[in-house]
This record gives C-alpha cells, structure tokens and sequence, in this order.
C-alpha cells in the first residue's frame, strides 16, 4: 500500500501534475506513512528521475520547471512534519546570482534540484554582494556556497566572493561551486572553486560530492 502510493507521487511528479502531487502526498500522510519515506521514496525518487532525464537532453527546462512545482506542492504538505518529526536535510546551501547579475532562470532550477535531492536550499536571489554571500553561509551554517553567473562580465565576481570568504576566516569550512552558461572547467579551477556544473541536474550531484552527502 505504502509503496504503490509512493510510486504514484513519483510518477506524477514526474509528469508534473502539482495537484495529484499535493493530494496523493497528503494521502500517504493520513495513512501512516513516514514523512521521511514519502520525501525520499516519493519526492526525491521522481524528481532524480526528472534529473536524469534533463541530463540526457529527454526533458527541458520547462518540463523540469513544471516537475519542480509539482514536487513544491508535495513539500509543502510534508515540511512541517519533517521539522516536527527531526528529519535532517542532507546539508545546508546558500545559492546566488552573482553581484551585477540579474539572470535566474539557471540559479532557480539548481535551488529546485537541490531542493528536490533533500537539501536545504537559502535563495540569496540575483545581484548578491560578497559581503551577503559570506553572512548567509555563517547565518545559516552552511557547508556549501552555490554562485550563478551569465554574463561574462560578471564572472569576475566569483573571485571576489571566494576571495570574501578567506577573508573571513571561512573558506576551510565552506564549499564552494559555481555555474552559469559562458563558465567552464577551467575557469572554477582558475578562480580557486571547489566545483563546477554544466547543468542543473549535474549540480545537485556535485552538491552531495563537496558535502560527502552522495
């Protein structure tokens, strides 16, 4: 019974449908079973799915945008028992655009990536200074700092967020990735990043490798 509900909050997950989502999520609740299981059996299970899929050019953006909402409208449901019953997320992150940028789209699908994989995720939003970066990561207690650039002209701001954190004594303690469609390989290593992602569904797993939650 349990399982046969879990799976449909996959598929439809997967499939984007927020309302059956919402529903079935609420039914698996009033049946007894464990929160932790409907996030990580239902929730996650269909949206690593529709990573997956992203990655292999199966699903585009708006198919995992609309995968997103309907996996919010799951959390919405299970988040306060998950607070009530101890559940830890896997890790915390603090996500940016970086300071001159105002571009979401990427930054938005890797907060629902990480979200949807068990993290907590802290949208900074766009146009985020160093300065805000840094007393977020310490606010929150953060083990990994995600920085989103697109605009060449804004990938310098990357250093200075990474330059912000070894001045405040936290880098040892903080990870660091970073993305963004004119970034490369090269460039993260270059600017001294602990990580790069070419997409949104590559930066969740990267999120478990620098946190050790994979």
């Amino acid at each position: 019974m349990a399982d046969e509900i879990l799976n449909q909050i996959a598929e439809q997950l997967i499939k984007g449908k927020a309302a059956e989502v919402k529903a079935l999520t609420q039914q698996a609740v009033d049946a007894g079973v464990s929160v932790e299981k409907i996030l990580n059996e239902g929730l996650v299970a269909g949206m690593s799915v529709v990573g997956e899929r992203f990655k292999r050019n199966e699903f585009y953006v708006p198919e995992v945008l609309i995968a997103a909402r309907a996996m919010k409208g799951g959390m919405e449901i299970i988040r306060p028992l998950l607070a009530a019953s101890g559940v830890k997320p896997k890790g915390t992150v603090c996500m940016g655009t970086v300071k001159g940028d105002l571009h979401d789209i990427g930054k938005n699908l890797v907060c629902m990536m990480l979200e949807g994989a068990g993290y907590k995720v802290v949208d900074l939003g766009v146009n985020v200074e160093p300065e805000k970066f840094v007393a977020a990561a310490q606010e929150n207690e953060a083990g990994l700092i995600g920085l989103s650039a697109l605009l060449t002209t804004t990938m310098g701001s990357m250093k200075t967020t990474i330059d912000a954190l070894v001045e405040a004594g936290l880098r040892d303690q903080i990870k660091v990735m970073v993305g963004g469609a004119p970034l490369t390989q090269s460039f993260a290593d270059e600017i001294g990043a602990d990580g790069y992602a070419p997409d949104a569904a590559s930066a969740a797993d990267l999120a478990g490798e620098l946190l050790g939650a994979a």
